[in-house]
């Protein structure tokens, strides 16, 4: 009985994950990093407006995997993935490299 239950509740839990995911619409998310909270493992982002997602506003978000906390700094662009329906996490975060001024000098090698 016990083994069973676990296999099940296993099993929805993996299938749940799975369908928020791969059910819903995907969307990319741009952003910049306003500030950093290591101890709640979330970072506040100043959101571009996502068509069809959520208009263009700060929130707090809590990034899918946590060492993404270590790599962002205040100030960074960033892009995500979101999906319909969660408002609140940041699926495979990337730094957007910051724009290079055509003026400037080449970097030396």
């Amino acid at each position: 009985g016990i083994t069973v239950g676990l296999l099940l509740s296993c099993g929805y839990a993996q299938q749940n994950k799975n369908t928020a995911a791969g059910a819903k619409k995907e969307h990319t998310f741009r952003g910049k990093i306003e500030k950093i909270d290591v101890n709640a493992k979330t970072f506040t982002v100043n959101g571009q407006k996502v068509e069809g997602w959520m208009d263009a506003m700060t929130m707090v978000y809590v990034p899918d995997k946590e060492d993404v906390l270590k790599r962002v700094k205040v100030g960074d662009e960033i892009t995500a993935k979101v999906y319909d329906g969660d408002f609140r996490t940041l699926h495979d975060v990337q730094i957007v490299p910051p724009k290079t001024d055509s003026k400037a000098a080449p970097a030396k090698k």
